[in-house]
């Protein structure tokens, strides 16, 4: 059995560092502009930072490893919705949930190691790329 966990546990890993990985390509712009840009975009930056964060992660690490980098996560994706959300109410209120998702995702992997929860850990994890870079996309002409 402990070993069926370890592998279970490492194909966690794998799967959200593969998904992970894929920020890269959400692209988040650090070029200047004349004026200051918005205080979202350093937070833009910092969820990307704290996303690609999970890639760290190992079988070592285990579970509280992926929960303790997923707070960073809810962290960032928290302080960029509350400074975005004004200006970009749909893309930050789609961070939120995709955020929260991933975040009963995880809860779920922890209570019951499997492969069908790590299916969903990695779905949910697709999710946040995909807000965070939905919201790159948004704001690229105030960040870029």
């Amino acid at each position: 059995m402990a070993g069926s966990r370890a592998r279970v546990w490492i194909g966690a890993v794998a799967a959200v560092g593969l998904v992970c990985a894929a920020t890269a390509a959400a692209g988040c712009s650090s070029g200047s502009s004349s004026s200051s840009p918005p205080a979202y975009c350093s937070q833009r930056n910092s969820l990307e930072n704290s996303v690609k964060g999970l890639t760290n992660l190992n079988a070592s690490s285990g579970i509280s490893g992926l929960e303790s980098s997923l707070q960073k996560v809810q962290s960032d994706a928290n302080a960029l919705a509350s400074s975005a959300k004004s200006d970009f109410p749909s893309q930050t209120s789609a961070i939120k949930s995709s955020v929260s998702s991933l975040q009963t995702a995880v809860k779920a992997l922890a209570a019951n190691p499997s492969a069908a929860n790590i299916e969903t850990v990695a779905k949910d994890a697709t999710s946040v790329v995909s807000a965070a870079r939905s919201f790159a996309t948004a704001t690229s002409s105030k960040c870029g």
